[in-house]
């Protein structure tokens, strides 16, 4: 399950977010979007999980939490 991950510090990393989702489940992928001209991250990204289960708790734990003094969101990402 695909998850959108908003809200954090422009210099977080993959690994960072990596490492918080894995409490929760086991991470497939993690891909932060990068502004292409300044290569600046645009604090939000994806984070794909391997199961429902871990997705689903990973929502119920992150969203709402305070990361860096910014309040993560944490929420299943919409198909286009």
């Amino acid at each position: 399950m695909k998850l959108y991950v908003g809200n954090f510090i422009y210099n977080t990393t993959e690994l960072q977010l990596r490492e918080l989702f894995a409490a929760q489940g086991s991470v497939a992928n993690v891909r932060i979007i990068h502004d292409q001209f300044t290569r600046q991250s645009k604090c939000f990204g994806y984070v794909k999980m391997l199961t429902k289960k871990g997705a689903e708790k990973a929502i119920e734990t992150l969203h709402g939490k305070m990361i860096n003094a910014n309040c993560l969101i944490v929420k299943k990402a919409r198909r286009i």
